[in-house]
C-alpha cells in the first residue's frame, strides 16, 4: 500500500514520534499473538515503548539502544515455529520497535518509512487472508489488490497514517504533544488490525 506521505517534511523528532504512534496501534497484535502462543513477555515491548515515548517528552532523556536490541532479540518469534496468522502480526511489531529503537538516534528517513510499511503491510496481510477466505466461500476466484485497498481496514490504516502526519506537521515538540499524539492514535480503542485493546 503506497503511501503518499512525505517525510522530509517532518524534523528528526517527529519522525521518532510517528514511529511511536503507530507502534501504539501495532503493540495489542503481539499482545494477542504473546497470551495466544505463550511466547514472549509483552511487558518489555511495553516498556521500551513507554521509554521512548518518556526520551520524546524530555531530550535529557538517554536510551541504551544496544541493551533494549537485546532485550527485544529474545521477544522476536520465529515464523516457522507458530502455524497461525497472529505470528506474522507480532513480528511485524518487533521489527517496528528494532526500526525506531536503532533510528530514533539518528537523522535519516528509513526507519519512519520502514515502521510505516510495516503497520501498513500488517492491516495489508490480515485484509488478504480474511478476503481470500470471503472469495472461496462465494466461489469467487480472483482477489485484486484493488480488493486489498478498498477494505475499510485498509483505508482506516492510511487515514490514520495522514491523521497522525498531519497532526504532527501542525503541532510544537513537546510533552502535551506527545500525549495528544499517543491519544489520537489509540482514540478507536482499536489495533491497526480492529482488536479491541485491553
Amino acid at each position: 500500500m503506497p503511501l503518499s506521505l512525505v517525510f522530509k517534511k517532518l524534523s528528526p523528532w517527529q519522525r521518532s514520534a510517528f514511529c511511536a504512534a503507530l507502534l501504539e496501534r501495532m503493540l495489542p497484535n503481539y499482545v494477542m499473538f504473546s497470551q495466544t502462543a505463550e511466547f514472549g513477555e509483552s511487558k518489555v515491548l511495553r516498556n521500551q515503548l513507554d521509554l521512548f515515548w518518556q526520551k520524546l517528552a524530555d531530550r535529557s532523556i538517554k536510551i541504551n539502544s544496544d541493551a533494549q536490541l537485546i532485550k527485544l532479540e529474545e521477544q522476536i518469534p520465529e515464523v516457522q515455529k507458530f502455524d497461525f496468522f497472529g505470528v506474522y502480526p507480532a513480528l511485524d511489531t518487533c521489527m517496528a520497535l528494532v526500526a525506531l529503537l536503532q533510528g530514533g538516534q539518528e537523522s535519516g528517513f528509513e526507519h519512519i518509512d520502514q515502521v510505516s510499511r510495516l503497520s501498513a503491510n500488517s492491516v495489508s496481510y490480515y485484509v488478504e487472508l480474511m478476503l481470500a477466505q470471503e472469495f472461496e466461500q462465494q466461489n469467487e476466484i480472483t482477489l485484486s489488490a484493488n480488493d486489498i485497498a478498498e477494505h475499510p481496514l485498509m483505508q482506516w490504516e492510511r487515514a490514520t497514517q495522514q491523521e497522525l502526519f498531519e497532526f504532527l506537521l501542525a503541532n510544537k515538540e513537546n510533552k502535551q504533544t506527545c500525549q495528544q499524539l499517543k491519544s489520537l492514535a489509540l482514540s478507536e480503542g482499536l489495533s491497526n488490525l480492529g482488536i479491541e485493546i485491553n
